[in-house]
């Protein structure tokens, strides 16, 4: 496990020095955690929407296309 220093401002520290009952740098490590997957996973549905888009760009370009067709045909 790799380690990191974190700064906070000292009327932080002290009210963290009230409450020694609390993991710190496991309470830390958590949040880190947990916001690297929300990242992740915001990341997977941001590039699944990209995909989905493009379809959806083609998608629409077939149709317009059928339909410049059939007007030409009118």
């Amino acid at each position: 496990m790799v380690s990191i220093t974190l700064s906070v401002p000292e009327e932080v520290r002290e009210t963290m020095k009230k409450f020694p009952e609390v993991n710190w740098s496991g309470l830390v490590r958590t949040c880190i955690i947990e916001k690297a997957k929300t990242l992740t996973i915001k990341e997977s549905l941001l590039n699944d929407l990209s995909k989905e888009k493009e379809f959806n760009e083609w998608a629409v370009n077939i149709v317009r296309r059928g339909r410049h067709k059939d007007e030409m045909r009118s």
